[in-house]
This record gives structure tokens, sequence and C-alpha cells, in this order.
């Protein structure tokens, strides 16, 4: 009991040294405030900007580096494909990238494998 008045007297002092009252030091925590939220939650993020580097998700467990290439290369020349896979396993995680030599060829990419099922 009495480490805990002790404790309490130092916070005190400490709170009064920096200049903030009881009030101030929880607002300082505080991770609840109103500019946290939006005011509308249906406001999206702003578009990102174009790149020739694309990640793609969702994939099969049984999806190659290759067959992920091969996917994407009928919409521009793939200059870089990889899929991510479990050391141990050696099975695809899910995800991977692919990177295309033009933003053009990129946007049609985006647009031809979007929402589109690869193996399986």
């Amino acid at each position: 009991m009495a480490m805990l008045v002790a404790m309490r007297a130092s916070a005190a002092a400490a709170t009064a040294e920096m200049g903030v009252g009881h009030r101030g030091i929880r607002r300082l925590f505080s991770t609840l405030g109103s500019s946290s939220f939006p005011a509308d939650q249906s406001t999206k993020p702003p578009p990102a900007e174009p790149s020739t580097n694309l990640f793609v998700s969702g994939l099969n467990k049984r999806t190659t580096s290759e067959g992920l290439k091969e996917a994407f290369g009928k919409f521009g020349e793939v200059v870089y494909g990889r899929v991510v896979t479990d050391r141990v396993s050696g099975f695809s995680k899910g995800f991977g990238f692919i990177q295309y030599a033009t933003l053009e060829e990129s946007a049609a990419g985006i647009q031809g494998m979007d929402g589109k099922f690869l193996d399986g």
C-alpha cells in the first residue's frame, strides 16, 4: 500500500513538472479520439499510383512461379514473376509478385486477371 501511494505521488509530481493535469494525461494517452475514425465510412482511399510491379493474392497452394508468369504473360512481357513459398512444404503461401515491362502491359494484366481463377 505504501509503495502504491509513493508511485501515485511520484506520478503526480511528474505530471506537475510537465504542466499536464490529470485529464491531460488521459487525453494524451487516449487512442480513441474523434479524429481517429472518419465521420463517413463510405469514403474510399485515393487510387494507387500506376506501377509495373503487381502484388497477386489469393493463389492456390499448388500455383508455381512458372504458372503465374504464364498466366500473366498473356497480357504483356513479364520481366519477373515469383510465387512466395513455404520453406518446409514448398507450397505457395497464397501470394506472389509480377513485374511487367511497361505500365500499359501492367494495366492490361490487372484488367485481364482481376477476379479470375488460376489453378483452381
